[in-house]
């Protein structure tokens, strides 16, 4: 299978996830701005959506997504333990969790990429990021990981998303507890692998 990735977007968690699980994977960078992919193809005829990541599996079919690409791939090496079995309790948090990072940390961050953002419209999504890192910071409690002592694939997710602050000069220091998460995973092997392939490690 491939991954097509842009360095340190949320392709990152996908990245993550095929070397914690142990995968043979190839990698493909694509240009945001260009559309095109390192070895020249139309970015947009692979995803039509235009954004990574984009997998494309062994059949030559494609996934897009990030919580889909995520169990996915979970799902395929359930020894790996990066999800919980589909259809318990656990792996509905598992989805909710998906989808809270998905829409209010991910989404959130988006306007802050904008160089055309406004001194007030950076403000208001700070507070809004602050209220989500409060959740999250309780929610951490006392756990290692979101869903526990056990690292799981949204634990991949937050990771990515949250290694946007030190990029867009949000600052953490209200929140030790989530700077601790991030020195956490980032300690993990396969994530160090993950940052280093995408050159985001010197």
């Amino acid at each position: 299978m491939k991954l097509y990735f842009a360095a340190g977007a949320c392709s990152m968690a996908p990245h993550i996830v095929l070397r914690e699980a142990a995968y043979t994977f190839d990698l493909e960078s694509v240009d945001l701005a260009k559309k095109q992919t390192a070895s020249g193809e139309d970015y947009t005829r692979i995803n039509p959506k235009g954004y990574v990541p984009a997998l494309r599996l062994d059949n030559g079919e494609v996934l897009t997504e990030v919580a889909v690409i995520l169990q996915y791939l979970a799902d395929q090496k359930p020894e790996s333990g990066l999800a919980p079995k589909t259809g318990t309790m656990e792996r509905y948090r598992l989805m909710e969790w998906l989808n809270f990072v998905s829409s209010e940390i991910h989404k959130q961050f988006g306007p802050l990429f904008n160089p055309k953002i406004t001194a007030e419209w950076r403000a208001n999504q700070l507070d809004l990021l602050g209220r989500r890192f409060d959740y999250l910071t309780e929610r951490l409690n006392g756990k290692s990981y979101l869903m526990g002592d056990q690292f799981t694939v949204v634990d991949a997710y937050l990771f990515t998303v949250l290694n946007w602050s030190a990029l867009l000069k949000v600052d953490l220091g209200k929140w030790p507890k989530l700077k601790e998460y991030i020195a956490r995973v980032a300690a993990r092997p396969a994530v160090q692998e993950a940052m280093s392939a995408e050159g985001l490690r010197k």
